[in-house]
């Protein structure tokens, strides 16, 4: 076990945090993910709110018949009624991070 001194003076175990095996893409290999040539991947994990919900918005006005995966580190709950309400599908899939597919019906 791999120990460290914290910030109060304590020694405590140092936690590793798990890599993810998943890819970005495998988000499309969800049934409900229409099979289609082109995807596009919009990576938002460092940016501050709303900046996320924002830079998304914007990528699905000129979405066309790609997919768009948004990767963010954590569920974009904010984001799926926004795109309720623009006729959007998506699909969501992962823990950190958050992988979501965005198409076009």
């Amino acid at each position: 076990m791999d120990r460290m001194t914290n910030t109060f003076g304590r020694t405590v175990a140092r936690t590793r945090l798990h890599a993810t095996t998943m890819e970005p893409t495998d988000v499309l290999d969800s049934e409900a993910v229409p099979d289609r040539a082109g995807h596009e991947t919009l990576d938002v994990r460092e940016l501050p709110p709303p900046k996320p919900l924002q830079e998304t918005l914007e990528a699905v006005v000129d979405l066309g018949d790609d997919v768009l995966i948004q990767i963010n580190d954590r569920r974009p709950q904010h984001l799926f009624p926004k795109l309720d309400d623009r006729g959007l599908e998506y699909e969501s899939t992962g823990d950190d991070p958050v992988y979501t597919a965005i198409w076009q019906p």
